[in-house]
This record gives structure tokens, sequence and C-alpha cells, in this order.
């Protein structure tokens, strides 16, 4: 069976010289799919998502992307290798446009950036309206799209979001993974951090259940949502 795209191999690892916060954790997505990273707090998730980026230090395991390691390479030159990470917060200028935040996602970029900011727009159709307004005068959805519309303007394969529905009402959670859901249908692979975890199994392709930075479960999200042991530990039913 050949390897997914994305692969976090049997992590282990943690912050600095401190103690390990993963302990031999997988994480894996593939082209145009989502996969979904839930779990209790404290459990790892937004650590592991960040270990892939690079952004701690794994000791044991290896990230590879495409078949290569990249397990030594920054943050920033992993964005070189077509990755995007967008962070739960602080992730967009507030005193900047609309417009000018998307110019900044485009900063790696010498070429003409016009269409990626089509694309951008016609994803999210409010952004194009309030183009010239300050990021920071819009609400909580909206600057979520704006984060999500930076980390486009890169052109990533993998586009990595840590809690992209924090603090937003549930009709703008179900118009962000509506969005996302087109993203990924554009082929771009999307591995994602997130507390409503029964909406977000809703739309995963693959899951993954972190328990004390370890792997708990994985399975489809169909098959996680229909696990009852997953039931009733982590979704609150039975």
């Amino acid at each position: 069976m050949s390897e997914k795209f994305l692969i976090g191999d049997r992590m282990s690892g943690g912050y600095g010289q401190g103690p390990n916060i993963l302990h031999g954790c997988t994480l894996a997505v593939d082209k145009g799919e989502i996969a979904v990273i839930v779990g209790p707090n404290g459990a790892g998730k937004s650590t592991a998502m960040k270990a892939v980026f690079g952004m701690l230090n794994v000791r044991e395991g290896a990230v590879r992307l495409g078949g290569e390691d990249i397990t030594a390479l920054t943050p920033q030159n992993r964005v070189g290798k077509g990755m995007a990470f967008v962070p739960q917060t602080n992730n967009i200028f507030t005193s900047m446009t609309v417009e000018e935040n998307l110019e900044m996602g485009a900063f790696l970029r010498d070429d003409d950036i016009s269409e990626t900011m089509e694309q951008v727009y016609d994803l999210f159709p409010i952004l194009r309206d309030k183009r010239r307004q300050a990021a920071g005068e819009l609400s909580g959805g909206q600057r979520q799209q704006v984060a999500v519309g930076r980390a486009l303007m890169t052109q990533p394969t993998v586009l990595m979001l840590d809690e992209p529905t924090a603090g937003v009402s549930p009709i703008v959670m179900d118009e962000l993974f509506d969005r996302i859901i087109e993203v990924a249908r554009t082929g771009i692979s999307i591995l994602m951090v997130e507390q409503n975890a029964r909406q977000a199994l809703g739309i995963a392709d693959t899951g993954y259940v972190l328990v004390q930075g370890r792997n708990a479960h994985t399975g489809t999200g169909k098959a996680l949502l229909e696990d009852p042991e997953v039931r009733r530990t982590f979704l609150g039913g039975t």
C-alpha cells in the first residue's frame, strides 16, 4: 500500500528540552483529502499538528511530504515545499485591509497573484465585498476566512488548520466546513485540529482521536462517528 502524501510517522517529541508530549503519534493525509484530529483537551492535538509543521522537536519518527523526509526542515522551508499553517489565534494582520492580508500570503511568490486572489474571492465572496476594509473590523468568522484565504495565496499542496471554527456560531461553522470541503476538492490536502468533533468527523476522510499524545482511535470519519466507544468517550453520546 502506497504511503499517504503527507505523513507524520510515529512522532515522539516535545518543546525545547521539555518532556515528550507526543508518544509514537502518526498522522497522515492524502491529496485532496481531509484528515481531522480530535480528542479531549490536553490530548496533544495542536502539538501533533505543529510537529508536522516543524514547530516542535521530533525526537523519534519522521515527517515526509510526497515521499521526501522533511523532518529537519524549518517551518519556513516547509512553506517553500507547499505547506501552509493557519494558527488558531493571531492569524491575521488586523490593521491591514483584507486585500493587503491576502497579498501578504503571497510574499514568497514572484509571479502574478491576481488569479489566485480571484479564486480566494470566489471561495469567500464576503471578502471581495470587504476587501478595502481593515481585517480587524470583521466578525470572527470573516477573520477566519481571511486567515484561510491568506494561506491559500501561497498555493499550498497541504493546508493545516488549528481550530478553524473556534469561537464562531454554528451557522458560520457549517459555512467554514463547506468551504474547507471545496478547498479539498481542488486537490489540496487538509489536516485540521477541531474541537467540534462530531461535525468535523462528518466531513473527514480520515479521523484521528488522540489521548495523551498517542493514537487512541483511527478510521474514516464515518467509522469513528459510528464507533460506540468513540461516541461514548469523546462525542458525548451513546
